[in-house]
């Protein structure tokens, strides 16, 4: 595995097929904050509540001027299922390949994703890193916002 990525970090730039058509390019995104969950598997009971609790603050990360983006290796058809059916308002973007996922050093030693979150400021740095090592748990939308307003302000 590469060397994981860091608070400091430029962050890698990768373009990926997301919901709603068309694709993410990661330097399109520059000059807004944006936050990146990757998340093992959509329909799964932990991530399903993750990425729930990132749609129900979607009104605070909008007002403070940050996208989020669920990353995930399911193809486009099931994300776009899955959101559908749980009423995402963000895209979800499909790794198939799991390309970024080794890029952003998310994953675990049998190949899968480890649930991990950054939060990348206005010029394309990390300001924020978390993975997951085990366990169920995901970070909270709360620190989330609290890591926007002090260093992408």
């Amino acid at each position: 595995m590469a060397d994981e990525l860091s608070v400091g970090d430029v962050a890698p730039n990768f373009s990926l097929a997301r919901t709603g058509d068309g694709v993410f390019t990661l330097s399109e995104q520059l000059g807004e904050p944006m936050i990146l969950a990757f998340y093992p598997e959509d329909f799964s009971p932990v991530c399903t509540a993750q990425l729930m609790a990132y749609a129900g603050a979607q009104p605070d990360f909008s007002a403070l001027g940050v996208s989020v983006f669920g990353i995930s290796p399911q193809p486009v058809s099931t994300h776009e299922d899955f959101a559908h059916r749980i009423g995402l308002n963000f895209p979800l973007l499909a790794d198939e390949e799991k390309e970024v996922a080794r890029l952003y050093g998310v994953l675990g030693p049998l190949g899968f994703y480890r649930r991990s979150v950054f939060v990348i400021d206005r010029t394309g740095r990390i300001v924020y890193a978390h993975r997951s090592r085990a366990g169920m748990s995901f970070r909270g939308s709360d620190e989330l916002l609290r890591v926007v307003r002090e260093s992408c302000s």
